[in-house]
């Protein structure tokens, strides 16, 4: 083994970056647009969050289809009527979805309030589970943070419908753009 291609070797992984750092001011231009379009959308949680329901909505069309389809592929009767079923469905949530935007939303809010506070419950369980020397005051931390979100979206629910789907996609807007724009300048930065 010669010196000379054991010290080339820290520097290959940094070749290979090179097509995405080449495009770092595309990845910026990128995170930026991201966090325009998420202080747009808490500037307007409400359009936010009809704006989130319509999306699932799509989903749920695209979803609907695809299990119809899937349903036709099925040789046994039992099974292509589940699959039928099941696509009908999709296709018809995802129909009222448009329909009804805000009573979409107060069940998609209503279930994210009960996810948060399962969650939150199950992190803190496995928090005071975990072995002395791991960091389980952090998971108890988020845990306890968690549970009190579901909580205050449950205690305003049927409020909150209104504008907690566009609060939680602004907010992911601006932080998906804020880590684009750090991963673009990170590849600037990198020799």
């Amino acid at each position: 083994m010669s010196t000379t291609s054991d010290s080339s070797r820290p520097y290959a992984p940094a070749s290979g970056l090179e097509p995405l750092r080449a495009k770092s001011g595309w990845i910026i231009a990128l995170g930026i647009i991201y966090a325009i379009a998420g202080f747009v959308a808490l500037g307007s949680v409400v359009f936010a969050t009809v704006v989130t329901v319509f999306v699932v909505g799509i989903m749920m069309l695209i979803a609907g289809a695809a299990e119809v389809i899937n349903a036709f592929q099925i040789k046994t009767w039992g099974k292509f009527l589940l699959w039928l079923l099941l696509g009908v469905l999709y296709i018809v949530a995802g129909f009222v979805t448009f329909e009804n935007p805000l009573l979409a939303a107060a069940v998609l809010t209503l279930l994210l309030g009960f996810s948060l506070v399962a969650s939150g419950i199950m992190r803190i369980a496995l928090a005071f589970s975990m072995k002395e020397g791991t960091p389980w005051l952090w998971v108890a931390f988020s845990g306890l943070i968690t549970l009190l979100l579901g909580f205050v979206i449950l205690a305003h629910w049927p409020v909150s419908s209104l504008y907690i789907l566009g609060l939680f996609l602004g907010i992911d807007l601006i932080v998906a753009g804020a880590s684009w724009i750090g991963v673009g300048f990170g590849l600037r930065r990198r020799v």
